[in-house]
């Protein structure tokens, strides 16, 4: 029986990952988060895949808090990139697969076409900077597999549905910036696709095919459309109102286009990935009915 070891489970796609999990006959699947394994303990990471032996490690771990992240810059390269960095060692020790994930935010947002895998990267901030060091670390072990992704939602967690989920009902009046340009993503859908490309694999040992991929899913939209969207089916009465980046600041600047293309992941592995609207609509389903 194939041993999936799943990092940073209580966050979105580890949540969903063990949603999965217990649908999924064939595998035996290891959950840890900080409190079982601190992937920033290069020791801790070394002896606990020396013990378990995963034939897969999928690393969801990470310090995703952009703002806070450009103060807390010190603990950000920590678990961004010391931690995929020692996970690549100990995967390299044990012949284990790794599978880490990445974000949109290594780009500068300055494209006006769909980032492909092999456009230049050019982080604006601390978070998108200590997810290209991750990315680097991982990629020093040959056959590691690095999904970029955007947008990540879910009903667990912290995430832009839940936020405007709760405004809505808190509000009257809520101000979205229509001025970013990205793809929201499931992150049901992310997760069902990564167990797909490890049970290809166990199927056929070459259908691991290592590299960069880009996972979102089908579309685009701004912020503001995605909000409109959560508000007409979740049934919120709140007024939404379209309003530049300027006039929203944050502490980390966010990319102004942030569209992945995803023909490579689809293409190499065969994947039907769903429009972002229908993922929308079921996930705020799936969070009404508890």
């Amino acid at each position: 029986m194939e041993k999936i070891l799943v990092t940073g489970a209580y966050g979105q796609l580890g949540s969903e990952l063990k949603i999965l999990s217990a649908g999924t006959s064939g595998f035996e699947f290891i959950f840890t988060d900080y409190d079982s394994l601190d992937i920033t303990d290069r020791h801790a990471v070394n002896v606990f895949i020396s013990k378990h032996k995963p034939d897969f490690v999928v690393n969801c771990a990470a310090y995703t808090a952009v703002d806070k992240a450009e103060q807390d810059k010190e603990a950000c390269y920590r678990l961004n990139a010391d931690g995929p960095l020692h996970l690549a060692a100990a995967c390299l020790q044990s012949g284990s697969r790794l599978l880490h994930l990445s974000t949109d935010y290594v780009f500068d947002g300055t494209a006006s076409l769909p980032y492909r895998e092999e456009d230049p990267v050019n982080p604006q901030g601390v978070y998108g900077a200590s997810k290209l060091k991750g990315e680097e670390a991982c990629l020093q072990l040959p056959d590691a597999l690095i999904i970029r992704t955007s947008w990540l939602y879910s009903r667990f967690g912290n995430n832009f549905v839940k936020t405007i989920l709760k405004l809505g009902k808190e509000r009257e009046l809520v101000t979205v910036v229509f001025d970013q340009i990205g793809t929201p993503t499931y992150a049901a859908d992310l997760a069902g696709s990564i167990l797909e490309v490890i049970k290809q694999t166990v199927n056929n040992q070459t259908a691991w095919k290592p590299g960069i991929y880009h996972f979102s899913n089908e579309g685009v939209c701004s912020w503001y459309d995605f909000a409109m969207a959560i508000r007409r089916f979740s049934g919120l009465k709140c007024r939404i109102i379209p309003v530049e980046s300027k006039d929203f600041v944050t502490l980390a600047k966010r990319p102004g286009y942030s569209v992945l293309n995803k023909t490579k992941i689809k293409n190499t592995f065969q994947l039907t990935i769903p429009h972002w609207m229908d993922s929308l609509e079921l996930c705020i389903t799936n969070q009404k009915n508890g």
